[in-house]
């Protein structure tokens, strides 16, 4: 999968953390709230026939107040399948309902989408919240991790991707044992036996080549790799020149196991779980470990806080831009209605607590609000037009926390050197504040 790719599928699976977060803390008047799942393949037509049913004994309901809402969530849920002549390839996912919102009042609120990739679940659910529990599916890695499983009869290339596992090829080798035949030249035996290795290590290493990098991408097509095998080949081949650079940066962890093939793969699966469970962690820390080093080295390419990270986005210089998947910073677009003139801040909560209406600081005049998002929201929609990769992180490894205490969970990586401190004198009447977190 290419990195553009990633990205995409980081960003998708971090929209449905959020709208799983916004849907289990949605809470209804009795059973006014609708969660329909269908999975790919499933007929809209049964679906629409089954609403139709429950219209019917929905109507019996004896509370007045329940039974409206209910019907109510029903037709809202039929009007929104009528836009749809058959279920996406992926499924499709429908939350419908009345929600009554931190003032008290009802709200009515319908999402519908497919999601990124297929959902194996059929849900239909009337009541008093939203059931979510189908969606977390979607946020199950599906990366596939490469294994490599070597010993001295011969080596296996396999491939885990979820619970699935795969054989790719393997082959057997006949390399001569230690001990040397009467009559013959203990060192010419030992050279013919490091040479029968070292070519058994370099068959192994090209063949690794082949099955984990894409040769359209010239990248690995692995998320990580795993090298098992009893004695020291594995070893061997991880520290061998002739071992790809590319599978190199990508092993995960090298595994003792106590036999070849099959069984060994299995073995080598077990050893590894705890390690594929952490890649998304290991990547974490790769990722803010790099941006910490560029900062330790002060090599002036590297921005963090709110301010400076956008001031960088719009001069095209961030490379990667890495955001707290929790940041908490509305995006305001203002408007000064005597001038015309649009200005935009980006506010936290204790700032947006102290700031009941807005001025322009050289006029005085007061500003209207002409839209608010959240930051995340507007980068998650926005990122691709500054040419940047957006990474979310969490502050859940040591260097995550880290990142979002003393940095305020905003940063990126830049193309090139910048001193955003020589920006200041020009950008001073932005009215831009500075989020510290």
């Amino acid at each position: 999968m290419s990195d553009g790719q990633e990205t995409d599928k980081n960003i998708e699976i971090w929209k449905i953390k959020k709208l799983i977060k916004a849907l289990e803390s949605a809470r209804g008047n009795g059973t006014s709230m609708i969660s329909l799942i269908m999975p790919p393949r499933d007929q809209i037509s049964r679906v629409t026939k089954m609403l139709g049913d429950e219209y019917g004994t929905a109507s019996n309901i004896k509370s007045r107040v329940n039974r409206q809402s209910v019907l109510a969530a029903i037709t809202s849920a039929q009007q929104r399948l009528k836009l749809y002549n058959k279920v996406p390839p992926n499924g499709l996912v429908l939350y419908t309902g009345t929600i009554v919102t931190e003032d008290g009042k009802e709200k009515k609120v319908t999402i519908d989408f497919e999601p990124f990739k297929p959902i194996n679940a059929s849900l239909y659910l009337c009541d008093n919240k939203f059931h979510t529990e189908a969606l977390n599916e979607l946020l199950e890695s599906d990366d596939k991790f490469g294994f490599i499983v070597m010993d001295g009869n011969g080596t296996l290339f396999g491939t885990l991707s979820g619970n699935t596992r795969e054989v790719l090829h393997k082959f057997t080798v006949d390399l001569p044992k230690k001990h040397g035949r009467g009559g013959q030249s203990a060192l010419r035996f030992a050279r013919l036996r490091m040479e029968k290795r070292h070519n058994y290590v370099r068959k192994t290493a090209e063949l690794a080549t082949q099955f984990f990098i894409n040769p359209a991408t010239s990248q690995p097509n692995v998320a990580g790799l795993i090298l098992a095998g009893s004695a020291d080949f594995k070893t061997e081949l991880s520290q061998s020149d002739m071992f790809d650079q590319r599978l190199q940066a990508k092993i995960l962890n090298v595994v003792d196991v106590s036999y070849g093939g099959e069984n060994g793969f299995n073995q080598a699966i077990e050893l590894s779980a705890e390690i594929l469970a952490n890649v998304k962690f290991i990547q974490e820390k790769k990722l803010i470990g790099k941006y910490f080093e560029e900062i330790s080295q002060d090599t002036g390419k590297y921005v963090f806080g709110v301010d400076d990270t956008l001031k960088a986005l719009e001069m095209g210089a961030v490379e990667t831009l890495i955001v707290w998947e929790n940041l908490d910073v509305n995006r305001y677009v203002l408007k000064n209605s005597a001038t015309g003139e649009t200005i935009i801040k980006h506010l936290n909560k204790e700032q947006e607590a102290d700031q009941s209406h807005f001025r322009d600081p050289s006029t005085n005049a007061e500003l209207e609000v002409q839209e608010k998002t959240s930051l995340l929201e507007w980068f998650a929609n926005e990122y691709k037009k500054f040419g940047c990769t957006l990474e979310f992180v969490t502050n859940k490894s040591q260097e995550g926390s880290q990142f979002c205490r003393g940095f305020g969970g905003i940063g990126g990586m830049l193309r090139y050197q910048l001193d955003i401190r020589s920006f200041d004198e020009l950008s001073d009447d932005e009215g831009v504040y500075e989020d510290s977190d």
